[in-house]
């Protein structure tokens, strides 16, 4: 499965890559929003992982633009955030709307719990 870590902490998008690339997905690491729909318009991928605060826009405001492209409205996404999920409850019922399936926050979440959720999303189960 073709993954896009939408990500701006070097270490930590690294470590997401080496865990998916062992579990057999192909990673694809981006830190500028725009860059990663270039990418995303040259090779397509099956989820993103993304934070969502992001370099110069928020991570919301991205995939409000991403999803203007019918090819990839219902493309897969995991929120890993250092927001914690109380700061952005009141967001979180418009979450279906922009196909976010899971949302974790980063100071407690295992890099292993991440990437189950992105297993659990492979294409085939989708």
């Amino acid at each position: 499965m073709k993954v896009l870590v939408l990500e701006t902490d070097k270490v930590l998008a690294k470590n997401i890559c080496n865990h998916l690339e062992i579990y057999g997905h192909k990673p694809d690491w981006q830190v500028d929003p725009q860059e990663a729909i270039i990418s995303v318009d040259v090779e397509p991928v099956d989820l993103i992982i993304m934070d969502i605060t992001l370099a110069g826009r928020s991570g919301i405001e991205f995939l409000y633009e991403f999803r203007s492209y019918p090819d990839w409205s219902n493309i897969p996404v995991i929120i890993f955030s250092n927001i914690p999920h109380r700061e952005i409850e009141d967001c979180i019922a418009g979450f279906s709307q922009i196909n976010i399936r899971n949302y974790f926050y980063k100071p407690t979440t295992p890099i292993k719990e991440l990437i189950e959720a992105a297993n659990a999303l492979a294409p085939a189960k989708i």
